[in-house]
């Protein structure tokens, strides 16, 4: 069973976060997608930020009314633990609980990892589980992009990896693979979301009905 990570904030959780998900599970045949708010975000500013348990109630509410063939849960896992949240440890725990015979992947936007160097024992996550890069579609067919991340892993993660330009895959014999996704630009942001929020304005078709209805009635963001 291929089985997929996604982490975040999710402060909210918005519509762009799901419909492309749906794109990285379909691309790599994903039979199960976890997405796991932290708790702690070491590298977020906590102004502004909603509760974990808010923040994990919205993704499990909304995740409920995803319908087949998608299978997305939301996890407390990082919620369980004290202290930040570091991807490390919540990759390492959730392969405790996965079959051997299961293939895992980090789900990972461009930009978290451009700023993976700055994450508790980075280099350790690429030897432990496949990673999935997504870049969009205007990132994807930027000429260059592809060479900037073959330099960006030659400097912070390993000197081995070598590209399989047929397939967008990075592959090392001592590291996990990494692949590339292309995935479509939605133009929703939480940032927006938490804006429009503060100017009165509607956050209808940017977020699930039931993450707008726990917005509200927690007077969340205002």
């Amino acid at each position: 069973m291929n089985t997929g990570l996604f982490g975040g904030t999710f402060n909210p959780l918005h519509n762009g976060h799901i419909e492309t998900i749906k794109y990285v599970a379909d691309q790599f045949e994903l039979k199960q997608v976890f997405f796991i708010p932290c708790s702690i975000p070491p590298h977020k500013d906590q102004k502004n930020l909603a509760s974990a348990e808010y923040r994990f109630e919205m993704v499990k509410k909304s995740l409920k009314d995803i319908p087949n063939p998608y299978q997305f849960y939301a996890s407390d896992i990082e919620l369980n633990r004290t202290g930040p949240s570091y991807t490390i440890d919540t990759v390492r725990e959730f392969k405790k609980n996965l079959s051997q015979k299961d293939s895992c992947f980090l789900i990972l936007g461009s930009d978290a990892f451009f700023e993976i160097q700055t994450w508790k024992d980075f280099k350790e996550i690429f030897g432990e589980i496949c990673v999935i890069i997504m870049l969009r579609n205007q990132e994807f067919e930027e000429e260059g992009l592809i060479e900037k991340v073959k330099s960006f892993l030659k400097k912070n993660i390993s000197n081995d990896y070598r590209l399989d330009n047929a397939n967008n895959i990075f592959v090392n014999t001592d590291k996990k693979n990494i692949f590339i996704a292309n995935v479509p630009k939605i133009n929703i942001s939480s940032t927006m979301i938490r804006k429009n929020i503060k100017t009165g304005q509607s956050i209808k078709i940017l977020t699930p009905h039931v993450v707008e209805k726990l917005i509200h009635e927690k007077g969340l963001y205002l």
